[in-house]
């Protein structure tokens, strides 16, 4: 369905059982809302209705100009206002990679909107900022970021149809091409990198202690985040809090270990 919010065009996907309890689900980069597809008939047969959609960037009704329309508070508004539209007072929300980004604001700037949060690979932000401070090893994971903000980034990750995407993703198998082949849309691949050019320190700086329940998943081969990251967030819960690791799985979490992440967000949810 077509949702209109905050003068931007999502198509919002909804499936489950109509008088289903909702989840929200948010998606990373470069991947878009196909990356849940995998756990989905999990949450369904427990009896959730899910909702999920391309955010801003990816979306072709929702691409601003401007790289400060990829601020994280304006996806985090665009949940808000999709929420808003569909008439969804309270949602469990699942995100990851940027997804999970903007499910920690949510939950910090609107828990009265957050059921539950189960945040995949991104930890909390303040968690994060720490570990960059004090872990050398951290700032190295973090050296592709650079690489994503700068001008060269649509041509590096257009070269070879997308080669350099589909090795990032080669976890996944086939399903790498999926988002390869959508990236090749130049307006798309420059949405997704605007998150990162838009990353602004003094946005994540501002989340504060979540009050929601809450699941940190963290696989142990992720590339991006590591252990200290992962062991501080329980500093930034004061809720029911759990910190679930995934051996031998690298970023791609929910089409890598599907199983896996519909067990920890399902028993987040507690159905």
């Amino acid at each position: 369905m077509q949702v209109k919010a905050r003068g931007l065009s999502f198509e919002v996907v909804a499936e489950g059982p109509e008088d289903g309890t909702p989840v929200l689900l948010l998606h990373g980069f470069p991947q878009d809302h196909r990356e849940f597809d995998l756990m989905l008939p999990r949450l369904h047969a427990a009896g959730l209705r899910t909702y999920r959609y391309d955010q801003r960037g990816y979306a072709p009704g929702a691409r601003p100009v401007d790289v400060s329309a990829y601020r994280l508070d304006e996806p985090t508004a665009d949940a808000v206002a999709i929420l808003d539209a569909l008439e969804i007072e309270r949602a469990h929300v699942i995100g990851h990679d940027w997804g999970a980004q903007v499910g920690w604001l949510l939950a910090d700037g609107h828990p009265g909107r957050v059921l539950s949060l189960t945040a995949v690979s991104v930890p909390h932000p303040r968690a994060l900022a720490m570990a960059l401070r004090v872990r050398a090893s951290q700032r190295a994971r973090f050296a592709y970021m650079a690489v994503f903000r700068s001008k060269i980034a649509e041509r590096l990750l257009q070269v070879g149809d997308g080669a350099l995407l589909r090795q990032m993703m080669k976890a996944i198998g086939e399903r790498a091409s999926l988002y390869s082949d959508a990236m090749r849309d130049s307006g798309r691949l420059t949405g997704g990198l605007n998150w990162y050019r838009a990353l602004d320190r003094e946005v994540l700086a501002g989340v504060g202690t979540i009050q929601v329940p809450t699941t940190y998943v963290w696989s142990d081969k992720d590339p991006v985040v590591g252990l200290t990251a992962a062991l501080r967030t329980a500093d930034w819960v004061d809720a029911d809090y759990q910190l679930v690791a995934l051996r031998g799985i690298s970023h791609w979490v929910p089409e890598e270990a599907p199983d896996a992440l519909a067990d920890a967000a399902l028993a987040r949810i507690g159905v």
